[in-house]
């Protein structure tokens, strides 16, 4: 599992998406979003902006990321 590591409170899920190279672009990010390929801690997740806050498991494509402080 991958760690991904923030400074703030939160990141926003397509935000995330590219910080951790998994999407190129906003609009990758955005397309594998709405075509529900994203979990975040085991659910479904279809809304781009969604708060990812430290401790969130995000899986995509067999990859997961955990984000920590």
């Amino acid at each position: 599992m991958e760690k991904i590591k923030i400074t703030t409170e939160f990141i926003k899920l397509d935000q995330l998406l590219k910080w951790a190279n998994i999407v190129g672009s906003g609009s990758d990010a955005k397309h594998i979003i709405i075509e529900e390929m994203v979990k975040v801690n085991g659910e479904i997740e279809t809304r781009r902006g969604k708060k990812i806050r430290v401790g969130d498991v995000v899986e995509f494509d067999g990859k997961e990321i955990e984000v920590i402080a």
